[in-house]
């Protein structure tokens, strides 16, 4: 028993430090092209009217979150924080592509690059990740 869960605490850092990776790379990106990421959500039918504020919001959450899983006292708030973010990207993406006929992209960095079908995989797959990991992390500690 204690083997099973000492990898499962492994597998829930490793999932932690993924998702430490994901949203410093993305935050770093859009601060980095601030003025196009600005742009980006200035675009959205969706998010115009407030293309400012979540401009700034959007990386300091991500950031935010990276702090929440670095710790282990906040990691599982972390994990349903990246949950939570990557359910609203996702349904953001899926919204904007069932709705709209111009979809533009302000994820940032090499994320920007992928086609909307992979991109929608991959934020499924960052989300089923999160759940593995809310769901490990709570019973490794209970």
């Amino acid at each position: 028993m204690f083997i099973l869960t000492r990898y499962r605490v492994i597998i829930v850092d490793g999932i932690a430090l993924l998702l430490i990776s994901l949203f410093t790379y993305a935050s770093l990106s859009k601060l980095a092209d601030y003025q196009k990421f600005l742009s980006q959500l200035g675009q959205s039918e969706i998010l115009s009217a407030y293309s400012k504020e979540i401009s700034i919001v959007i990386p300091s959450v991500e950031l935010l979150i990276c702090c929440l899983l670095f710790f282990s006292r906040t990691k599982l708030l972390g994990l349903y924080s990246s949950f939570g973010l990557m359910l609203l990207f996702t349904l953001y993406i899926g919204s904007m592509l069932l709705f709209t006929e111009d979809v533009p992209c302000s994820c940032g960095g090499i994320l920007e690059h992928l086609s909307w079908e992979a991109h929608i995989w991959f934020n499924v797959g960052v989300v089923l990740l999160t759940v593995v990991g809310v769901l490990w992390h709570r019973r490794a500690n209970s």
